[in-house]
């Protein structure tokens, strides 16, 4: 007959009930791995990643207002939406090890509330001073979003589920995008861009109650509570923080991963958020329907983000479906580029192939993961996503470099080429990955 050992009061898993009492009946008893309240946590922190993707993405359709209210010009613009993606890229490398250190209680209540802060500095935007500002704010708080949702995933359901729960996210936030911005082209008929941007503050300030009423940590099992009460010391924080990023950075697993998801996505990001409109308008589209357009990118990666992760368990093998995602996103962006002007039906189909083969990044983190220790899962997620964003702000910044003023389809086929490029350099990386698929079912 199996014992069972009593846990210690001061330290198992009803200790935060016995300190707060008031806990348990707002609550309940906490759950390691699985139900209702894994999922409603879950759930929580998947509405984030949706309102501020839905924040991000919308920048793409409100941004010609924003460059008219300010009289700023195509280059500012492209280079306020990098600024953004580096504040991230740089942020992004510590909210993992911050995660990983004290848990998604209290971190993602406060990121929640830098997010709302950045929505309402945005709806002042008058100068290309304030726009950075509101910009920077947002990257701080938006950096915990993406990490933080798979973190919970990994936190809260069994570990051979964090690449499915992670492409989950990824799935309902594009999906998010996909309608986000028609309805916010929509709503820009309605109300001013102001008042729009105010309203994303107000959800806002909605989810920081929510946030700080229901999200917390799990109670530790087995092996977490053996760690809990065997642990030492620890070291200062910014000490423990870079050691935690240096493991991870000697992973080549960890580095090759990165530069593969950072490549699909950063490629991704740049025409979903800033070039793929503006591509469309140069075809002859209305700016309505270059919105729809590139929001048909966004479904299809909802449909790949988790595709891929369902196939790569399917075959057993993480390596081959990346390359292979990879290469055929580079054809797909190729001919979204390089297609004649009279074929906008043609591009609806191409659209939707960028946002699907996109979805091959996903399986970046899923390597990653598997590649280090349980401890270093938020540290290894953080730098894929940070990569992500580094390359996808590079790309957003450097064609608005070479375009001219006014440009045509002719112009932005010369300044997008290194999007194809870039993503055949980044499947290349994938070759020389070390498959983990076989070893998660060896463990």
């Amino acid at each position: 007959m199996a014992t069972t050992t009593p846990s210690d009061p001061a330290t198992g898993p009803d200790a935060e009930y016995r300190k707060h009492p008031g806990a348990r009946i707002l609550h309940g008893p906490h759950r390691t791995t699985g139900g209702v309240e894994a999922w409603v946590v879950w759930g929580l922190c998947t509405v984030f990643v949706i309102w501020l993707f839905a924040i991000q993405t919308g920048y793409a359709v409100v941004s010609p207002e924003i460059q008219k209210t300010a009289a700023l010009s195509v280059a500012q613009i492209g280079l306020a939406g990098s600024i953004y993606t580096w504040a991230f890229a740089l942020c992004q490398f510590f909210s993992g090890a911050l995660l990983d250190r004290f848990g998604s209680r209290p971190l993602l209540a406060i990121a929640v509330a830098f997010v709302t802060a950045g929505a309402f500095l945005y709806a002042q935007t008058s100068s290309m001073g304030t726009l950075i500002a509101a910009q920077i704010v947002l990257a701080v708080g938006s950096s915990f979003g993406f990490v933080g949702a798979g973190y919970i995933g990994g936190q809260w359901f069994p570990a051979a589920r964090y690449g499915l729960m992670f492409g989950l996210v990824q799935s309902l936030a594009s999906l998010g995008s996909a309608f986000g911005q028609p309805a916010i082209s929509w709503q820009l008929t309605q109300v001013s861009w102001q008042q729009l941007l105010n309203g994303f503050g107000a959800a806002g300030v909605v989810l920081i109650v929510l946030f700080a009423l229901m999200v917390r940590n799990p109670s530790p099992g087995p092996e977490q509570l053996a760690r809990t009460t065997g642990a030492t010391a620890k070291p200062p924080l910014l000490a423990s923080i870079f050691r935690d990023l240096g493991r991870c950075f000697r992973n080549r697993n960890v580095v090759l991963s990165s530069l593969l998801a950072g490549v699909s996505f950063g490629s991704m990001l740049a025409m979903g958020v800033l070039w793929g409109p503006r591509v469309m308008e140069a075809r002859g589209a209305e700016s309505s329907l270059a919105a729809v357009l590139t929001a048909v990118s966004w479904l299809g990666l909802a449909v790949g983000a988790p595709l891929f992760n369902v196939l790569s368990d399917h075959w057993n093998n993480r390596r081959v479906p990346a390359v292979v995602g990879v290469l055929l996103q580079a054809i797909a962006v190729s001919l979204l580029i390089y297609l004649p002007a009279e074929t906008n039906s043609v591009s609806v189909v191409t659209m939707f192939a960028v946002g699907l083969f996109a979805g091959a990044h996903m399986l970046g983190f899923t390597v990653a993961g598997e590649s280090v220790p349980g401890a270093l899962v938020g540290s290894s997620a953080a730098i894929v996503n940070g990569v992500c964003f580094i390359i996808g702000g590079i790309l957003q910044a450097v064609p608005g470099r070479i375009l001219p003023d006014a440009p045509v389809l002719a112009d932005y086929g010369k300044a997008l080429l290194m999007m194809p490029i870039l993503l055949v350099l980044g499947a290349a990386a994938g070759l020389f990955i070390k498959d983990t698929a076989t070893d998660r079912n060896r463990a």
